[in-house]
């Protein structure tokens, strides 16, 4: 089973410290490598450029891809179906105009013309909309081509928008939503082995922002100490054996929170008659 994975850019190191996190461990990777083992003798990975990936898991050179769901709109890849959102990768690809120009809306670009590096999307996006541009693909510095006269308009990607503020460039509307997705070919979905790469990468992504905490409380306390856990699910609760110090009727208590609630859980569980409080950091969280 392959894994298609960004060889480079801002898209590689996350996604394999992921893999690497979810129990998933090159073995031989090295750069410039095209291919890589893992721990798991059935998986390996293979390296590629992002935007190739979801012609490479359509064509089937991989059973499974990892690159921005910009790149798999893009290739049209029809044939692949997306199985988890890896929550990193976050970007907008905007259709945006000079500020002092006279684009205020899409109608406004009707037989107009539009420059960007993912023609695709653009297109499928003022089919949509009803109106007909003129989509020209550029290789690159997309901002640009309206200072130069080669568009009227662009559709880029922004994160944070400083780049188009610094070409004074004003978004007119999103045209998409991006984020990093693992997907695979649709005839793999339901094999046992790409279930288990799901699940594995699910679970690190569920234990992102979560604390483990650990606590002893008297039994006449627990319904107190409930009320004020923001517990996932609720609280294991389990008997603590006497062992012979007096620590009869005391209740183990484990509960699964959020790392932002830990300071002000601590504090309302001490009060509730908790003792004894250990916090520790989750690696996977299968739900």
């Amino acid at each position: 089973m392959r894994i298609a994975v960004p060889n480079k850019g801002r898209l590689h190191e996350p996604t394999i410290d992921l893999l690497e996190r979810a129990g998933l461990h090159l073995e031989n990777g090295a750069e410039r490598k095209l291919y890589a083992d893992t721990v798991d003798p059935d998986v390996s990975v293979l390296f590629a450029r992002a935007a190739d990936i979801p012609e490479y898991v359509a064509d089937g050179a991989a059973e499974m891809g990892i690159t921005g769901y910009d790149q798999v709109r893009e290739a049209r890849a029809d044939t692949v179906e997306e199985l988890l959102d890896l929550e990193f990768g976050r970007c907008r690809l905007v259709l945006a105009a000079p500020e002092d120009g006279d684009i205020d809306g899409v109608e406004d670009l009707a037989g107009k013309t539009v420059a960007t590096e993912f023609p695709n999307v653009t297109r499928d996006f003022f089919a949509d909309t009803g109106v007909d541009p003129n989509v020209v693909e550029v290789s690159g510095a997309t901002e640009l081509t309206p200072h130069v006269e080669m568009a009227d308009a662009i559709v880029d990607i922004t994160s944070t928008g400083t780049t188009l503020k610094m070409n004074q460039l004003a978004v007119v509307e999103e045209v998409l939503a991006s984020s990093v997705r693992l997907f695979a070919r649709e005839d793999v979905v339901d094999d046992s082995k790409v279930q288990e790469v799901r699940t594995a990468l699910s679970s690190v992504i569920s234990a992102d922002g979560k604390r483990y905490l650990m606590m002893n409380v008297p039994e006449e306390q627990l319904e107190e100490v409930r009320d004020v856990i923001p517990g996932l699910g609720g609280p294991t609760v389990m008997d603590i054996a006497d062992d012979g110090n007096g620590e009869d009727g005391m209740l183990a208590v484990h509960v699964v929170v959020d790392e932002r609630d830990v300071f002000e859980t601590i504090t309302e569980v001490k009060k509730a008659g908790a003792s004894g409080i250990l916090v520790t950091e989750i690696e996977r969280l299968v739900e």
